[in-house]
C-alpha cells in the first residue's frame, strides 16, 4: 500500500503548532521564532516534506480570491467598508475571502499567512494596533499586491488609502467654536494609532486658530467603541470645569457619549454638542441625528478594492498613496449656539 503524501496539516499536528505557522516557515517569514522554526523544520525533514513553491506561485497567479482583514468589525464603519469592497470584488468576478483581527497582530498574522495558503490574488488590511511595515515583508516579497486603508503604515511600501483625517477633525472643531463653544473636548481612541494622532492634530490646530488654549484635561482616551464613549463621559463628569462640546474619534465613540450624557441627565444636542467622525448609516437615523464628518466608508471601500484590482491586473505591486477628501455633515447633535447662562445649566 502507498503511502500518501504527506501535508502541511501533518507537520502541524506533529509540531504542536497551527497551519498557518508552519505556512509561515515554509515561506520564510521572519515572523516565527528561532525556536519554533527549528521544531517546524525538524518535523518536515523527518516526514521528507517537500515544499513546492511553483505549485504555490501558479495558484497565486490563477487566484480570483482576495483577502480582506480588518481590524473591528464590530465597528459598524468597516462592515460598510466591507461592503464597499465586496461590490468591486464580485463584479470582477473575484470573491472576498474577509476576515477580522480584533486588534490582534497575532491574530493578523494567521489569517494573513491562511488566506496566503488558499492563494490569494491581492490582499487589503486595515493594520491592528501594533502592525509594522515588516510585517507585510513576506507578502510583498512574494509578490502579492497589498492596498493597506484606514490607518498609514510608515515604511511599508505599499499602496495606500487613507482618508483626510487632520482637515476633517479641524472644520469639526472650527464649527463648534462657530456655535460658541469655549470648552471643547476629544473623546475616544488608542493614542498608539496613526488615525488618532491625526484627528487630535487637527482638533489641536483648530482650537489654537481660534486663540483658545487646549485643556488636555478634555482629551480623554478610551477605547473607540460605544462603551469607551460611555466611559469617556463618567470622567467628563469628574473635571470641575468640565468640555460643552466633544469631537469624537468616530461615529462609534458620538453614540456611546450621547448615552452617556442622557444617563447623567444631559439631552445630546441641546446640553452637550456631540460630534462624531465617518458618517455610518445609523449616524442619521440617531435620536438626535449625528452631525459628523463624512468619510463615505462603502465609497472607500470600492476604491481600495479598485485600487487593489488594478495592481493584480498589471502583474505588479506599484505604489500610490490616495487620500480621500471627507466633509462635515451639519444635523442635530451639535446642537444650537451657547448662550451665556450655558455653563451654569449644565452645573
Amino acid at each position: 500500500m502507498s503511502r500518501s503524501r504527506t501535508t502541511v496539516v501533518d507537520i502541524a499536528h506533529a509540531a504542536g503548532v497551527s497551519k498557518s505557522t508552519v505556512s509561515l516557515v515554509l515561506q520564510g517569514s521572519p515572523l516565527v521564532n528561532e525556536k519554533t522554526r527549528e521544531k517546524v523544520n525538524s518535523v518536515i525533514a523527518d516526514l521528507g516534506y517537500i515544499y513546492n513553491r511553483g505549485a504555490a506561485n501558479l495558484r497565486q497567479a490563477r487566484s480570483k480570491i482576495v483577502g480582506i482583514v480588518v481590524n473591528d468589525l464590530t465597528n459598524s464603519f468597516f462592515a460598510e467598508l466591507a461592503v464597499g469592497m465586496d461590490m468591486v470584488v464580485q463584479s470582477a468576478g473575484y470573491v472576498q475571502f474577509l476576515a477580522h483581527s480584533g486588534e490582534s497582530v497575532d491574530r493578523q498574522r494567521e489569517v494573513i499567512a491562511s488566506m496566503r495558503e488558499n492563494g490569494i490574488a491581492g490582499l487589503i488590511l486595515s493594520p491592528a494596533r501594533g502592525t509594522e511595515a515588516a510585517d507585510l515583508k513576506p507578502l510583498i516579497d512574494s509578490g502579492i499586491p497589498v492596498v493597506v486603508v484606514v490607518r498609514n503604515l510608515p515604511g511599508a511600501k505599499v499602496s495606500t488609502l487613507l482618508s483626510d483625517n487632520y482637515t476633517g477633525a479641524k472644520a469639526a472643531v472650527r464649527h463648534l467654536v462657530s456655535l460658541g463653544h469655549r470648552r471643547i473636548g476629544f473623546m475616544g481612541g488608542f493614542i498608539d494609532t496613526a488615525v488618532f494622532a491625526e484627528r487630535l492634530r487637527g482638533y489641536r490646530d483648530a482650537l489654537q486658530e481660534a486663540g483658545i488654549a487646549a485643556d488636555d484635561a478634555l482629551i480623554i482616551h478610551s477605547a473607540p467603541s460605544r462603551a469607551g464613549g460611555v466611559a469617556a463621559v463618567e470622567r467628563m463628569m469628574l473635571h470641575p470645569d468640565r468640555a460643552t462640546a466633544a469631537l469624537c474619534l468616530n461615529d462609534a465613540v458620538a453614540f456611546g457619549v450621547c448615552d452617556g450624557l442622557r444617563s447623567v441627565g444631559i439631552d445630546p444636542g441641546k446640553g452637550f454638542g456631540v460630534i462624531g467622525f465617518d458618517d455610518v448609516i445609523e449616524a442619521k437615523t440617531a435620536v438626535p441625528a449625528l452631525t459628523t464628518v463624512s468619510v463615505d466608508p462603502q465609497g472607500m471601500g470600492q476604491r481600495a478594492a479598485q485600487l487593489l484590482l488594478k495592481q493584480i491586473n498589471a502583474g505588479g505591486n506599484e505604489q500610490e498613496s490616495l487620500v480621500t477628501s471627507v466633509r462635515l455633515v451639519v444635523r442635530q447633535s451639535c446642537g444650537a449656539p451657547v448662550r451665556n447662562n450655558y455653563l451654569e445649566e449644565m452645573a
